[in-house]
């Protein structure tokens, strides 16, 4: 059975047995479409116009500042002479506006029909083979000249086109068929058998749309999906290409509509909880129907399994259903002793399953799944928020959603290691920053027990690239934020719902709080959670902050440099309201680069010669330094300190992440990760871990200790613990026993000289021992050491295995310098993804198999061939080194 199953399905096997079984035939398919033909560019000599709408002329003057023009007057918006796709387009998102009036009529024809890529005829031999998700753009080359560091120096625009047929057999004539696309960078348009089916603008949400006037049941039908992502779209790498999983979707007529449960416990106690659950199902006959929908609950393992007989039912609802209409079923029942979801340690993720099922004249003709969580959150001024009555304070992180070294691509594994090391870390909520995510990210923080914020826009009507979202918010912000409400609203971990990233209305008072409180009630029809957006202008007297449930602001909270911190403001004029920092620190660091001098304060900028290296492009890795517009931990700390009414922080961010480099625009990923690209963790990982799991015991100790050239020279010596007094001996000499003083988070001795040989620390916590750490002076390096995340794999074409590289003496001790390039390469029935080494300024691109290290470590990502079996071997190799190995067995799925 497969390791994760998607939402409507407990298992892709059960998806099989649909296609198979009698029975099940009835019942609707939902059929992964991996297989692609891919080519990037429009036909040679293509004279139809395939664009969306006319966008504005992107212009760079010669210092790369932007200027941004529109096209010549001539080129306007005309259905009657298809010069643009926009009015064939905008009808796709008429499910999701409320008023019918303001949906859209189609106009007639299929503009694109004369592309020779939409056509069944031609011939896509030479196109590439892909399988989904597929970032094309991720591997390379990086762009090393040009103002591109702000959206990773990677080529993410410009058209591109898949193709694959789809089978629809003479059996399913009569049946709905639909399209389900989990998510498309961007503008994408879908044409069926030549014919123009629709599409969808915005790259990260997921839509649907409806093939069935255009399939021809018995033969094989030509699907052609056209992207076209703009330049300068996004203030970060947002991928490219089908990024996420898409689906073919056979339904009879009368089927569960998409997204068309929603389960709510509006009554939670030890004792008992109350479900509520309403299931609209849709009936695409010409006749009215009769529908029965009975469901069962059942309780999930922590693999999200099904456990045991149903826990609950919900007594069977009947009503008829009018033809081409929608009808809610809407039931309730109790569970008695709920296992209660909530985000660990001091809480459990238990998670249950609604098994609906639909029944026309008696009989089975769909079944649908909704997993769900019973918890009960709340968010009260003074307390906080509370889950299950527990005050949970919020050690948050901001993530984007690029997973390193395979771009946008969604991958399950890789998502799940990237939460895996977080976990480790203490944090228990994430901020999906700036926009809706793959699905399969949460199923992960359902199953893993985030708390989740859940965001939609970086931008309303105000731009702040040129081509971003801002372009399409007037016609689509309702289709877009309905869609990601309804799709997500059953996800347990999502406690939050917020409208907008620092969008530009925030200086535009009325006018943007009208667009604020136009959002947040198009929230309050489709859900019951709070709102909210993430502010770093909005000022507590300003009209924004009044208009959503929640205050979230962005590095106000504390203070920058000598502005003043703004936490007091907002909670004396909203002493009801939640308050926490949406986004805290924006820290700076390069792993394993400690530069000199070294800064006596604790949050400065990074400048030549204090924090920064203007030739390596690196940032001082003490931990000390910060972007202009943030902070370091310390401040931030500080001031939630001396503010007890935050109720926590989301830190930008948890992982490194591809573009907006801050401070050096020539490097390919940013430096504010706690985490770097590549997945290890940074010094700033254990300051953060002292203050999350102040249980924790142990003492961390910076820089290493192996600094030929500097004998004699002040090296200053740093320790993170949680530990309240710590003392350090270099080569048994003690520098001082220190104690730590108030709103101080970490233990400093400035001022030790370095000589080879040996650091310790030991430390003390009331009063008691609590961790000690040594660190030694490294010999040359002799070998490489290799070692696997999981030495087991699925062989499902898309499980990976994670290979750390480090660059070892004859101690076995990482060499915290070493930079040598490595040779990867696989033996066996595997695949060699992609290397990494958490180097911001590394250019090299992702796919390729000789990386340099980076002080010591590097990364390759190897993937089983689907069906693989027999081992799998990564071999490592660097010219005077020992090589490394290390054997990965693949394991069928099922």
């Amino acid at each position: 059975m497969p390791r994760y199953p998607d939402h409507r399905y407990a298992a892709c096997a059960i998806a099989l047995t649909i296609l198979v079984s009698p029975v099940a035939e009835a019942q609707t398919q939902r059929i992964r479409l991996d297989e692609w033909r891919f080519q990037q560019g429009d036909p040679a000599g293509n004279t139809v116009d395939l664009r969306y709408d006319v966008r504005p002329v992107v212009e760079r003057s010669a210092d790369g500042k932007v200027a941004d023009a529109m096209p010549d007057a001539a080129v306007v918006v005309d259905a009657a002479n298809q010069r643009v796709l926009k009015p064939w387009i905008l009808p796709s998102a008429n499910a999701f506006i409320a008023d019918p009036a303001k949906r859209h009529v189609r106009p007639a024809g299929d503009p694109g029909s004369d592309v020779p890529y939409v056509r069944a005829t031609f011939d896509d031999a030479a196109w590439q083979r892909v399988q989904l998700p597929h970032d094309w753009a991720i591997a390379g080359p990086f762009l090393k000249d040009g103002p591109y560091g702000g959206m990773g120096r990677l080529r993410t625009w410009g058209p591109a086109w898949y193709r694959r047929t789809i089978d629809i057999a003479a059996a399913d004539r009569g049946k709905s068929v639909f399209l389900d696309v989990e998510g498309a960078m961007a503008y994408a348009t879908v044409w069926l058998n030549g014919h123009l089916v629709g599409g969808w603008p915005y790259g990260y949400n997921s839509w649907r749309l409806d093939l069935t006037p255009y399939v021809v049941p018995g033969q094989r039908n030509q699907l052609s999906i056209r992207l076209d992502n703009p330049p300068e779209s996004a203030r970060w790498y947002p991928g490219a290409g089908l990024y996420r999983d898409v689906w073919l979707v056979k339904t009879r007529a009368v089927h569960v509509a998409q997204w068309g449960s929603v389960v709510r416990t509006p009554s939670v106690s030890k004792e008992a909880a109350e479900v509520t659950l309403a299931l609209s199902v849709d009936n695409d006959d010409t006749t009215p129907a009769t529908v029965e929908v009975t469901s069962d609950l059942y309780a999930l393992d922590a693999n999200g399994a099904r456990t045991g007989k149903a826990v609950a039912r919900i007594a069977p609802v009947r009503q008829t259903v009018a033809a081409k209409a929608t009808a809610r079923f809407d039931g309730r029942t109790t569970i008695a002793h709920p296992r209660l979801w909530g985000p660990p340690p001091t809480q459990a993720p238990n998670r249950y399953v609604a098994v609906s099922q639909v029944r026309l004249n008696g009989r089975l003709v769909d079944s649908y799944e909704t997993r769900f969580g019973v918890r009960d959150i709340r968010f009260e001024g003074a307390r906080g928020v509370l889950v299950n009555g527990e005050a949970v304070t919020l050690n948050g992180v901001n993530n984007h959603h690029d997973l390193g070294a395979i771009g946008a691509a969604f991958n399950m594994r890789a998502a799940e290691r990237q939460l895996e090391i977080l976990r480790e870390m203490g944090v228990n909520a994430i901020r999906l920053s700036h926009n809706p995510p793959a699905p399969g990210l949460l199923e992960l923080t359902d199953r893993m027990g985030f708390l989740v914020i859940d965001e939609v826009f970086d931008s309303w009507e105000r731009k702040k690239t040129p081509l971003d979202f801002h372009l399409i918010f007037p016609d689509w912000h309702e289709a877009d934020l309905r869609a990601m409400l309804r799709r997500d609203r059953n996800h347990p971990s999502i406690m939050l719902w917020s409208v907008g990233n620092e969008v530009g209305e925030q200086y535009t008072g009325e006018e943007g709080a009208k667009i604020a409180r136009e959002l947040v009630s198009i929230v309050r029809q489709e859900d019951t959670r709070p709102t909210t957006t993430a502010m770093n202008y909005a000022k507590p007297d300003m009209p924004l902050p009044a208009e959503v449930d929640v205050i979230n602001i962005n590095y106000q909270g504390g203070g920058i440099r000598t502005l003043p911190g703004q936490y007091p403001g907002f909670r004396a004029k909203f002493p009801t309201k939640v308050l926490f920092e949406s986004e805290s620190a924006s820290a700076l660091s390069s792993r394993g680069e400690y530069l000199f001098p070294v800064s006596g304060s604790v949050s400065g900028p990074v400048r030549p010669g204090s924090g920064g290296d203007p030739v390596t492009h690196q940032v001082s890795a003490y931990e000390l330094h910060a972007a202009d517009f943030g902070s370091t931990p310390d401040r931030e700390w500080s001031a939630i300190d001396q503010n007890p009414g935050v109720a926590g922080e989301f830190v930008w961010t948890g992982f490194d992440y591809l573009g907006e480099p801050t401070p050096y625009y020539t490097s390919r990923s940013s430096y504010s990760g706690i985490v770097d690209l590549a997945g290890f963790p940074k010094d700033r990982y254990w300051l953060y871990q002292a203050r999350w799991r102040p249980t924790l015991k142990f003492a961390h100790i910076l820089p290493h200790w192996s600094w030929p050239g500097r004998e004699g020279q002040v090296t200053p010596v740093q320790v993170f613990s949680s530990a309240d007094e710590a003392e350090l001996f270099v080569n048994g000499v003690s520098q001082g026993r220190v104690k730590r003083a108030p709103y101080a988070y970490r233990f400093r001795w400035d001022f030790v000289t370095y000589q080879p040989g040996e650091v310790k620390v030991v430390t003390w916590k009331n009063g008691q021992p609590w961790a000690s750490e040594t660190v030694a002076t490294t010999g040359a390096a002799t070998a490489l050491k290799a070692s696997v995340d999981r030495n087991r794999i699925m062989a499902d074409g898309r499980d990976l295995a994670f290979v750390t590289l480090d660059v070892v003496d004859a101690a076995q001790r990482i060499a915290p310098a070493a930079k040598p390039p490595v040779r990867f390469r696989v033996e066996g029935p595997g695949v060699l993804v992609a290397t990494d080494n958490g180097d911001p300024t590394d250019l090299t691109a992702f796919p390729s198999a000789v990386r340099h290290a980076f002080n010591g470590k590097a990364l390759a990502i190897v993937r089983a061939d689907e069906g693989a079996r027999g081992p799998i071997t990564l071999i490592a190799e660097a010219d005077g080194l020992v090589p490394a190995r290390v054997v990965i067995t693949p394991v069928p799925p099922g």
